[in-house]
């Protein structure tokens, strides 16, 4: 069996070669001569599976390891009899860290309070589900907005838009990016979503970069309809609108996800996936991520400061952002490259 890979999936090498032959390649440069041999991809986000990748390949499953598919055409692989996964929550955690975090540091720049904050946060699936437990962890009120999950479970427990427009001083999202069906997610924060809000809250976005309006965002960052934004996913990438970078409280190059334990989790889920698919069912993967020192980041306790402080000494999103507003032409490189931060 011939797998093609993402080479910049960590902590694969050296496992995926117990499948079969592999081939490793960067994930944006991928071809359909690339392919036209392969009975399995494992990718991420930066390969499009589409009919023009696939049409006359040898393919047979492709697995992402990512929670998001939007670069899958998945009427496509149906029609053409290719199965294929994603790695549901894998990275829901890390996600939860990076919002958690950036709270903190709205807090230390006066933007909020945490211990008087509700969020509101938009998709409560895998990764919403996580912010949740992050968020409240520091004091925070929670609104929890998810229409599909509300009419399959019943609305207790869910908010309204309404809800969330009235009361919520942070706006997070975290769903799929869809643009069919009861309730498309493409371009959701539009110029009427921005009007309706009341109370200034922050917008953060680290789902998928086409679920806010670039154009509307920067509208209401000058107009003060938003306090301030966070912003991981972009329209366009990695060609992002520098307007919209240099307005943002904090700007990343698509990292929130990208903890070493998310990864690890993630490669981990990717691997078993081709292993059942071609019926290798005795294969396990023990894929971790690296040993971790208590020595690289400072206690609360020990060191006498507020323990808010021990998770930014863990991983702060300021040193994300500053890097990529100073390179923004480098966004791909950054994401590419990105030093794999701990959750722990």
């Amino acid at each position: 069996m011939h797998i093609l890979i993402d080479d910049k999936i960590p902590y694969i090498q050296g496992e995926a070669e117990r499948l079969g032959t592999t081939t490793y390649k960067n994930g944006g440069s991928i071809t359909a001569e690339d392919v036209r041999e392969a009975d399995a991809l494992i990718i991420r986000t930066r390969t499009c599976c589409n009919r023009e990748l696939l049409a006359g390949s040898k393919v047979q499953f492709i697995a992402t390891a990512t929670i998001g598919f939007d670069h899958i055409d998945t009427r496509y692989l149906q029609e053409a009899g290719i199965e294929w996964t994603n790695c549901p929550g894998c990275n829901a955690s890390s996600v939860g860290q990076y919002v958690a975090n950036s709270l903190l540091l709205l807090e230390e720049a006066g933007m909020i309070s945490t211990h008087n904050c509700t969020v509101g946060i938009i998709g409560v699936g895998h990764v919403g589900t996580q912010v949740e437990t992050a968020v409240k962890r520091l004091g925070c009120r929670v609104l929890r907005y998810d229409p599909p999950r509300a009419a399959a479970e019943g609305n207790e427990g869910f908010a309204t838009m309404e809800d969330l427009l009235a009361e919520a001083d942070v706006l997070t999202f975290h769903t799929p990016l869809t643009r069919n069906g009861a309730h498309p997610t493409y371009h959701m924060a539009d110029e009427s979503f921005f009007k309706q809000l009341t109370r200034q809250p922050v917008l953060i976005n680290s789902a998928r970069g086409e679920v806010v309006c670039n154009t509307a965002l920067k509208q209401a960052l000058q107009e003060g309809s938003i306090r301030a934004a966070v912003i991981d996913t972009w329209e366009n990438e990695p060609a992002i609108d520098r307007e919209l970078l240099d307005k943002v409280f904090l700007g990343t190059p698509h990292i929130a996800g990208y903890s070493a334990d998310g990864k690890a989790c993630g490669t981990r889920m990717a691997l078993e996936a081709v292993a059942r698919h071609f019926g290798m069912t005795d294969l396990t993967f023990d894929i971790q991520a690296p040993a971790f020192s208590k020595d690289n980041y400072y206690y609360a306790a020990d060191q006498g400061i507020r323990p808010t402080d021990s998770p930014l000494r863990l991983y702060n999103p300021q040193r994300d952002s500053e890097n990529l507003k100073q390179h923004p032409e480098q966004f791909e490189y950054l994401r590419g490259n990105y030093p794999l931060r701990r959750e722990k």
